[in-house]
Parts: C-alpha cells; structure tokens; sequence
C-alpha cells in the first residue's frame, strides 16, 4: 500500500442548496471565504471552472482573461492554495444548448473551441496543466439529431486542436453517461480511453473519474478505476456517493455504500495514486435539508474523514489470510472477513 492522499474541492461544493425543484435555501459565500476554509477544512488544492477562476470570461478579451487569472494565482498563493485544474463550463451558455463541440451549428463550435483555449489560457496563469472536460452536452435527446460518427470525430479534432495549442496542457476527460443530455457520446471510461488513442498526442488524454457517473452507467466506480490505472491514465478523481441510478446526487463520500467506497480507497492506495502528484477530488454537495453556516460544510469534512478512516480499514486487512480464501476459493469466507473488517469485528 503506497497511495499519498491530498485532498481538494471545487467551490460549487459549498453552496446554497437550490436544486431543479426549489430555489435556493442557504445563504451564497463569497469566493473569497470560500477560499478561507480550505486549509482549514483540510484541503490543500482548489478545482477551478473557468468561470469560477474569471468570472465574466465571456466579456474579456485573452489578454484580461490571463492577467485575472495571475491576480487570483496571487490569491491561492496568499492562501497556501494550488489549482488542481480548470475545467470549461460549455453547459451553461446559450451557445451550447445543442452541445459545444458537437452542435450543428458551426458558429456554437467555434464558441465552445476559443471557450476552451481561454480555459487553457486560465490554467497556465494559475500554475496547473491539468484540463478536465466533462462533455456535459455533447449528446442527444433524439439519435436522429445528430450523426455519432461525425459527433466522436468532432471530438477528436477539437482534442487535437487544443493539444496543438498548448504543448503542455494534458486533457482529462470526464465521461458520465447521461445529465444533462438524455445520452452522452463518451459515457464511461472505456469510451474515453479509446478517444484518447485518436487524438494526436493520446499520451496527453487521461480521465477523472466520478463515483457516482460509474454508477449511473451501472459500473463500480472501483473497477473504471482500476481500468483507467492500468493504462496509466488516471489523473484525478471525483469522488462521492449515489443513491440509485437517477440524477447525479453527489452525496457524501461511503454515505450509501461504505463497501463500494471502501473497494475505491483500495484500489488507488494499492496501485499508488499520489505518487506522481494526482489529489484526490471531492464533488460532494450538502443536503438541501441541511442548515447554513458551518453546518453546510460538514459534508466536505465528513468526505474526508470516511476515505481517511476506510484507508485505516484498508492498510488493516490480512493480506495473508485474504489469499488464503482466494486459494481456497472460499468466496464467503472472504465477503464475511470484509463485512467483519468494516463492523469492526
């Protein structure tokens, strides 16, 4: 076991509690308090979009967009912060309604292509080369909208495109199959995984991977793990829980199923992750029943917490006496040493 664990998280997990069927319930914190808590709560890097780095990005020209940037890198700094990545909001924008890179409109293209490089640009003047793209919409309510081949080859070359941009920059590609598009071209791992070997420089295209968007495609979220570790290609992590294959919750890390957060924490402190400087990234939210204040913070602590005291339960396990039941082929053997392990038996 030789996992090295630094935590991080983006500042839309501390949030007000609005959700599709109700406004908000808590009062907004500004950016810049929300930076006060990170080290507080134990949390060394800050995963950025774009617009969390420059708010307004859309109103700015290159050159107002990098030296915004600088001045928050200031900030971080000041804060004893780094940004783990930045990440393009191409969901929000009218201009992507049908998708950004794969619409059928040429001029939401080139939007969602020069969106992109800004992000590139913002990442650079924060000190990170770390691009994560979720294709949020990148997909379709009706197969008969668009063309899938041409929609992947859409994708390939906008990879490229940004690749050829900056010769540093590595893209880390989020697949979730569905939300907010009723499909979405690359839903898991494999899918990512295979588009990287398209692009120009695959050794540059990596993926982040989500709890609960492995569960939503009805996957373990410790198996797209090992999947993506034994290509090398796991950059960072998302994780949560999920209760359900439904909307993404984004509940508390092992707060459904504390098994399945367990075989996570395994498999990245198994096969080392942290060693080459990858953080372990926390998109949890607060319940929408849960009071402001500090209260509405206990989430990100609580997440923190259950991986630490699962890697506890981890390191603890006898690896001796596991490959005794795995020799033996005694399968509920073993599933009773591991309930046992977690009871605290």
């Amino acid at each position: 076991m030789a996992g090295h664990f630094r935590f991080s998280f983006g500042p839309w997990n501390i949030h007000e509690g609005a959700d599709p069927f109700g406004p908000a319930v808590r009062d907004t914190v500004p950016f810049h308090e929300k930076l006060a808590l990170y080290q507080k709560l134990g949390f060394g890097a800050v995963q950025f979009h774009d617009d969390d780095a420059v708010p307004n990005m859309n109103d700015l020209t290159p050159a107002q967009i990098s030296a915004s940037a600088s001045h928050l890198k200031e900030t971080l700094d000041g804060h004893g912060l780094v940004a783990e990545f930045v990440a393009p909001r191409l969901w929000e924008d009218p201009r992507t309604i049908d998708g950004g890179f794969t619409s059928n409109d040429p001029e939401c293209r080139d939007y969602a292509r020069d969106r992109f490089k800004r992000s590139i640009d913002i990442a650079n003047a924060l000190g990170t080369d770390l691009i994560v793209l979720w294709l949020a919409r990148e997909g379709t309510y009706i197969r008969e909208a668009k063309d899938s081949k041409v929609a992947v080859d859409r994708l390939v070359a906008v990879i490229d495109e940004m690749l050829e941009y900056d010769e540093t920059i590595r893209i880390c590609i989020e697949p979730k199959p569905n939300e907010p598009m009723d499909h979405t071209y690359i839903p898991t791992t494999g899918h990512a995984l295979a588009l990287a070997q398209r692009t120009c420089d695959p050794d540059r295209v990596g993926v982040n991977i989500e709890s609960a968007h492995a569960i939503l495609a009805g996957l373990d979220p410790s198996d797209e793990m090992g999947f993506a570790l034994s290509f090398g290609k796991l950059w960072t992590v998302h994780l949560n829980d999920q209760n359900g294959l439904k909307f993404d919750q984004d509940k508390s890390f092992g707060s459904v199923d504390l098994r399945r957060a367990l075989n996570q924490v395994r498999i990245l402190d198994q096969h080392h992750y942290g060693q080459n400087g990858e953080w372990v990234g926390l998109d949890v939210k607060a319940m929408r029943t849960q009071k402001g204040g500090d209260l509405a913070l206990r989430h990100l602590v609580n997440s923190r917490e259950i991986f630490l005291k699962l890697l506890e339960i981890s390191r603890s396990l006898d690896a001796a006496e596991m490959d005794i039941f795995i020799s033996e082929r005694d399968y509920e053997g073993l599933d009773r040493y591991i309930m046992n392990t977690l009871l605290g038996g």
